[in-house]
C-alpha cells in the first residue's frame, strides 16, 4: 500500500494529488492508495481518501504502507522515516500557490542531498521515483538523529 500525505497546510496541494490519481487511473501504481488530502480541493476518484484522521490511526496507516509520498514538510517527513519507510517527497511551491514561500524546497534538496529521501521536483518524475524508490537502501535513523539534521537544515536557511 502506498500512502500519500499531504500535511495540514491550509493551502491546497492538487498537484501531487491529481498526478497519484492520474498515475492509479492509468495502472501505473497497481496496488492500493490511500490518500490524506487535508485542505486540497481535489477529491480523488481512484483511491481511498479523508482530509483529517486522528493521529493513532494516522500512525497505522503509516506504519502499513510501504512507500510514504508526503509533501515537503518536516513533520510529516519525520513521521514516516520515524517509520523506516521509503519516502518520497515532493515539495510544495510558491509559484503554483501551494505554499507562502519555497522552503520545503530547501529542507527536501537537504535531506536528499543526505539520502534520507527520495526527491520530486517535477511532478512529472513521480512514476519513475516511485519505481525507483524500491532500489534505494533505506538509511537507518532515529528520529533524534533525524530531527538534528532538520533543525540544522532549517537553521541554514532561515536568514
Amino acid at each position: 500500500m502506498i500512502f500519500v500525505t499531504v500535511g495540514t497546510h491550509t493551502q491546497s496541494f492538487n498537484r501531487l494529488l491529481e498526478e497519484v490519481d492520474r498515475l492509479i487511473e492509468n495502472k501505473k501504481i497497481g496496488e492500493k492508495v490511500i490518500m490524506q488530502i487535508g485542505h486540497s480541493n481535489y477529491k480523488p476518484e481512484n483511491a481511498e481518501w479523508f482530509r483529517f484522521i486522528n493521529f493513532d490511526k494516522l500512525k497505522k496507516i503509516q506504519k502499513t504502507a510501504r512507500i510514504i509520498i508526503t509533501h515537503g514538510g518536516a513533520g510529516c517527513i519525520i513521521d514516516a522515516l520515524s517509520n523506516k519507510k521509503p519516502v518520497i517527497a515532493v515539495p510544495r511551491f510558491k509559484k503554483f500557490n501551494e505554499h507562502v514561500n519555497d522552503h520545503q524546497l530547501d529542507l527536501v534538496k537537504a535531506l536528499a542531498e543526505h539520502k534520507k529521501i527520495y526527491p520530486v521536483y517535477d511532478i512529472s518524475r513521480l512514476e519513475n521515483a516511485i519505481y525507483e524508490i524500491k532500489k534505494i537502501k533505506q538509511l537507518k535513523s532515529t528520529k533524534d538523529s533525524l530531527c538534528k539534521e532538520i533543525e540544522r537544515v532549517l537553521i541554514k536557511f532561515s536568514v
